[in-house]
């Protein structure tokens, strides 16, 4: 699944991560990655412990659970909390895959699964060249680059990259969610099949016999796929 989610964050939140982030003294991003990745690693990171990154993040994890189209298509039971980074002129990030199971930070060693992964844009196109995320899968490979406050989501086990910055910044919200669902043709067929009761929601009454039996089906389908531990 590769899929855009637009208008995430609203204008006001968005100004506010861009103030924070603009006053915050950053850190090296490999601090976050694993052994092999790290090497393929060059950029920027909101620190853990810096004093906003949990508002930051909260503020992220409030956006998502509001929205409606992430939680159809990841159908998620754990959110990492999201970390923020940066790319400067001549940063980057050479292909790689990302953690199969990663800590939740502060939760007495918690882990979870990483079965999807979203970037969150913070900067305008315009506003820096190069920085395109690629998401290289069965079909070749993509390139992804968002409005601001628009979302991109993907599954977590294909390779992808970021191009290296050529002028202006690039920032960004970045972070993993274990779905209840662990396979990701089945998430595609929920989210598939729950697009098409929305869309007929809009044109029949939800008392409607052939909405009534989609939703049926739909929340059969998820008391067989769904793993809730």
């Amino acid at each position: 699944m590769l899929l855009h989610i637009p208008a995430v964050l609203t204008a006001e939140e968005l100004a506010h991560c861009r103030a924070v982030l603009t006053a915050a003294q950053w850190g090296d991003g490999k601090v976050t990655a694993g052994q092999q990745s790290a090497k393929a690693k060059n950029n920027l990171q909101l620190p853990l412990n810096h004093p906003e990154h949990r508002a930051l993040a909260e503020l992220v994890l409030r956006a998502l659970g509001r929205n409606k189209l992430f939680n159809s298509a990841a159908i998620p039971l754990r959110v990492v909390p999201p970390l923020f980074n940066r790319y400067d002129v001549g940063m980057e990030f050479r292909a790689h895959v990302d953690n199969a199971v990663r800590p939740i930070p502060k939760s007495g060693g918690m882990r979870i699964r990483t079965d999807v992964s979203s970037t969150l844009f913070l900067t305008d196109p315009d506003e820096y060249e190069g920085g395109e995320l690629i998401i290289y899968d069965e079909s070749g490979s993509r390139d992804v680059k968002l409005p601001a406050g628009d979302m991109i989501l993907y599954d977590t086990t294909v390779l992808h990259s970021v191009q290296p910055v050529t002028c202006g910044s690039r920032w960004a919200s970045f972070f993993w969610t274990q779905s209840m669902v662990r396979n990701d043709g089945q998430r595609q067929v929920l989210f598939n099949l729950d697009q098409q009761i929305m869309d007929l929601r809009t044109r029949l009454p939800d008392d409607d016999s052939a909405i009534l039996g989609l939703v049926n089906v739909y929340h059969n389908l998820m008391r067989q796929w769904c793993d809730v531990m």
